[in-house]
């Protein structure tokens, strides 16, 4: 909680704004909810036998996607390091997100289950993106890839959903494939 402490030395600039900081901390500790949350939902066993805790559970993701988590990562897109291109990524993955997630609650609304999970693929591949920008800074760094850090950290930025959201059409094309031949 302290500003003087990693990522956040690097935020010395905007730190000061208190809806920034509200919005930085908010993302951060909900954020390690939904990708626990999150991750217990694709759970065969849970869909199959504990439909209610996989309700119960979907709507603690929902709750804090939609009201905590991505207000705050849009707040925090905003003022990213890295200019107008890192900026620009994260924005985009924020509302990206965000309305994955809001259309995978109105197709389970809609009793559209099938749609329902296409959308939480996806919302749940760009809730990794938290693991994947920080995976993708190590190996630039552990390959000694001699960009300028503004270069890596826009390059990281891109990185971190853009692969991921194309694996989730991937599955969700693959998935209908697959369920039309049994």
């Amino acid at each position: 909680m302290r500003p003087n402490v990693d990522f956040l030395l690097t935020k010395q600039n905007v730190y000061h704004d208190k809806i920034w900081r509200i919005s930085f901390y908010s993302h951060v500790f909900t954020s390690i909810l939904v990708l626990v949350v999150g991750l217990t939902q694709f759970s065969k066993k849970i869909l199959g036998q504990y439909t209610q805790v996989h309700r119960m559970v979907g709507w603690v993701y929902f709750v804090t996607v939609l009201l905590i988590s991505g207000p705050a990562a849009f707040v925090m897109a905003l003022k990213a390091n890295g200019g107008l291109a890192a900026r620009t990524s994260f924005t985009l993955l924020s509302v990206i997100w965000y309305g994955c997630t809001l259309m995978a609650l109105i197709r389970v609304k809609q009793k559209d289950f099938d749609g329902h999970a296409e959308w939480m693929i996806r919302s749940y591949a760009l809730t990794l993106s938290a693991i994947s920008l920080r995976v993708y800074a190590y190996l630039f760094d552990y390959l000694h890839i001699n960009f300028p850090p503004r270069d890596v950290y826009i390059t990281v930025a891109w990185l971190s959903w853009v692969p991921n959201l194309l694996v989730a059409e991937i599955i969700n094309r693959t998935r209908k494939k697959w369920e039309i031949k049994r």
